[in-house]
């Protein structure tokens, strides 16, 4: 008996014990909670982005804008600054934002693949930086015109057709070049277009026959609608869920090596449009932002106002996000530099 009573004073000593530890660690959280909400309380939150409003850097920013401060502890509000600069507004970002968690950014889904490739340019770390969440994968697709000297995979093995490309710096130019090299297809990549306003008018024109570039700014245009265009071949890590059917560049590559450069190079898609932190922030305001992140993406009016808008929503963690830059940061050496020779 007196171990029967011995024992259920140690369970209840137990159950003490758990009990103060959870009402210390609520208490904890709560003070923590209270420090947030009097920082921002009162606060403006900045979204920076390189280029000018309308393209999908801006509508996604706007959005975001729109409807995350109500989930933030303080209730802060949000503006969009644009700063057209390209690689130099990330550099800044990088140096100079401050550490606090009041600025904020939606940068190119490549800026760990330009660190590792062009170190040169990409003179930031991508690992110091912290995500707060992605809003939509960027999947690139080839896209080739209806009458074409070729439209398919197996007719581009044999027969060349032109590319048209913005810079050779973007997706434009090196997915055609993987697949120039390591898939053997015949693409002439023609490059100096003003912008990718520019490519549609040329495809309808005939002066190229293929474009590459983001599905979710191409899914909605009427060439793409009404069959004008099709998608043969996408990138990225996982095919889009529009496009089920239209394989990777990985999966129509057979070589080895070619496979592990295409997954490198395509692996910035799965980033995509994603709102990232300067480092140094805090770690109780990182884990607010990341809070209001994940409750903003299942927010009813948020959801609306993309659909309204015709862009797409298609979610991922800030963890989740880190998680994809560290594992491109962490590519092997001989796939960087095979990754670099074909960038050339």
């Amino acid at each position: 008996m007196k171990g029967y009573k011995s024992g259920r004073a140690v369970e209840s000593w137990i159950r003490c014990v758990a009990l103060s530890a959870m009402a210390l660690m609520a208490c904890r959280q709560a003070h923590a909670q209270d420090r947030v909400a009097t920082f921002y309380a009162g606060r403006t939150i900045s979204i920076l982005i390189a280029y000018p409003p309308g393209g999908s850097y801006d509508i996604y920013a706007r959005l975001v804008a729109s409807n995350m401060g109500k989930y933030i502890p303080g209730h802060p509000t949000f503006i969009v600054q644009n700063k057209p600069g390209g690689i130099g507004v990330l550099r800044s970002f990088y140096e100079t934002a401050p550490k606090d968690g009041a600025t904020t950014g939606i940068f190119p889904e490549t800026i760990a693949i330009v660190q590792l490739t062009q170190p040169e340019m990409g003179k930031w770390k991508v690992q110091e930086l912290n995500y707060i969440g992605s809003l939509a994968n960027v999947n690139a697709i080839f896209l080739v015109r209806n009458g074409a000297p070729a439209t398919t995979i197996d007719e581009l093995k044999t027969k060349s057709i032109n590319v048209g490309c913005n810079a050779p710096l973007g997706v434009s130019y090196i997915n055609p070049a993987i697949m120039n090299k390591f898939g053997h297809l015949q693409f002439k990549i023609i490059c100096g277009y003003p912008g990718t306003a520019s490519l549609p008018v040329a495809l309808e024109r005939g002066e190229i026959d293929m474009v590459t570039g983001a599905w979710t700014a191409w899914k909605s245009r009427p060439e793409v609608v009404s069959g004008a265009v099709k998608p043969i071949i996408q990138s990225g890590l996982a095919r889009h869920k529009d496009l089920p059917d239209v394989p990777l560049m990985q999966e129509v590559i057979s070589d080895p090596k070619g496979k592990k450069v295409a997954e490198f190079m395509s692996a910035g898609s799965a980033i995509g449009r994603a709102l990232i932190a300067p480092g140094g922030v805090p770690v109780d305001r990182i884990a607010a932002l990341r809070s209001a992140f994940d409750q903003l993406v299942k927010d009813d009016e948020f959801l609306r106002q993309a659909a309204a808008s015709g862009t797409e929503i298609d979610p991922k963690t800030g963890a989740e996000t880190q998680a994809i830059s560290d594992a491109i940061l962490a590519t092997p050496a001989d796939v960087i530099a095979a990754a670099v020779e074909v960038s050339k």
